[in-house]
């Protein structure tokens, strides 16, 4: 690099996973290539290479100039064609730092000037909204298993056993709503579902259908079922944090 990179752009965006799980799809030449693009590459070293290739055929390639895990990355940008940027010709900083709702990712891409720094603005804001979206799906591969066990353990009729269940899947602190529900708390949860299957004997939670999943927000429909025979139904949002737990649900009853 061999202009002043005088002009900056800078994006922040915040994702519930942990620093380890976001900074891997950095280093990793798979996951790399699972945000920017089959045929995407980085050798995660000073000195080693980077490729970048774009849905439409366009090539950036660049190199590694520092990475400490899993705090920050540093690597030059510029497009093998040599428009608008030459290779080595900008350089993107990225860090990972602690957020209270798992990792804050902040990009500053500089340039040598404005035009070229403005004619990137929407690249980064998509880019970045589907690193988050691709990390999120890896962090929370397992939702549907969480799903589960939330609707399972409204049938486990053991308070200890049922302690243990939601304590594997769910925060301490979880919290439930619904049309006849605000609760606040495992503990507070745990003796809640009991009183449920004392008023409502026989009754089981089931999920109707796949989950949807985005960011860490999670829907699911569920149906409940007395011998057999659905008596109720409606869909849950449940959101989960950045350990991959349940931090609320709240419950919507269809009509």
């Amino acid at each position: 690099m061999t202009a002043a990179l005088s002009h900056s752009l800078d994006r922040t965006v915040v994702i519930r996973a942990t620093r380890e799980t976001v900074f891997r799809y950095f280093t990793d030449s798979a996951r790399w290539a699972a945000w920017w693009g089959a045929g995407s590459s980085i050798d995660a070293r000073p000195g080693g290479a980077l490729r970048i290739r774009y849905p439409d055929g366009t090539e950036a390639v660049g190199e590694v100039l520092e990475v400490i895990a899993p705090e920050r990355i540093v690597f030059t940008y510029g497009y093998a064609t040599g428009t608008p940027i030459p290779p080595g010709g900008s350089r993107v900083t990225i860090r990972v730092e602690h957020h209270e709702a798992g990792a804050q990712v902040r990009l500053v891409h500089d340039f040598a000037d404005a035009a070229t720094r403005d004619q990137h603005v929407q690249g980064w804001r998509y880019q970045l909204s589907l690193f988050a979206n691709v990390v999120a799906n890896d962090a929370y591969a397992g939702a549907s298993d969480l799903v589960d066990g939330w609707f399972a353990a409204w049938a486990i009729a053991d308070e200890a056993e049922r302690e243990r269940a939601l304590a594997a899947i769910a925060l301490p602190d979880v919290q439930f709503g619904d049309r006849y529900s605000i609760i606040d708390g495992r503990s507070e949860l745990v003796q809640h579902i009991g009183g449920a299957m004392r008023f409502m004997p026989g009754l089981h939670l089931r999920r109707k259908g796949s989950v949807r999943h985005c960011l860490g927000t999670v829907l699911a429909e569920w149906t409940a079922v007395r011998a057999d025979q659905e008596v109720a139904s409606g869909t849950n949002v449940f959101e989960l944090d950045a350990t991959g737990r349940i931090a609320s649900v709240t419950g919507f009853w269809n009509a």
